[in-house]
């Protein structure tokens, strides 16, 4: 087409340039994605599925009242929210999870994911637990959220927080 005696090549060439170069992009980038995106997207699988075990061990651990298995996987300075909004150091929450009056029952992860970002990881999922506690029967539906660090080479969770869902 032509506009006041000049060639409009947006009229007439864009179009076809335009979806010629859309489709070639987009060619391009199925081809390319799987090789650039599979080193990093399996290394981050394997560090994903080694944090969702070793959250099963904590949980396990737990049940069990393992004070040793549990000590391992927490950093010296790790810090719990509970469901009352009271916090714990390491040696505080390994002093109640060992305490003999509490017998868990059930202790369950749901529904957990793993965003992974450097040496960090950051769990969030639903908790079940059911037991008893001084004699007294209890159980818990909560939401959770765990923060773990790559610290001298092993894994071990810094912080968690659990709460309670509003219905």
């Amino acid at each position: 087409m032509w506009a006041g005696g000049r060639h409009n090549a947006c009229e007439v060439l864009p179009m076809k340039t335009r979806s010629w170069l859309f489709a070639a992009t987009v060619v391009t980038v199925l081809l390319a994605a799987p090789f650039g995106a599979s080193p990093a997207t399996a290394q981050g699988s394997d560090a994903a599925a080694k944090i969702l075990a070793l959250e099963n061990k904590w949980s396990f651990s737990y049940q069990q009242r393992d004070v040793a298995a549990m000590s391992s996987l927490l950093a010296d300075d790790f810090i719990i929210t509970v469901e009352d909004g009271n916090t714990y150091s390491k040696s505080g929450y390994i002093a109640h999870a060992g305490d003999t009056r509490t017998k868990v029952e059930v202790s369950e992860l749901l529904d957990m994911k793993v965003r992974l970002h450097g040496n960090t990881a950051v769990v969030t999922g639903q908790y079940h637990e059911v037991g008893t506690e001084k004699g007294k029967r209890y159980e818990y539906h909560d939401r959770l959220t765990d923060t773990w660090m790559l610290l001298d080479g092993r894994w071990q969770v810094i912080a968690s927080h659990y709460s309670v869902p509003i219905k």
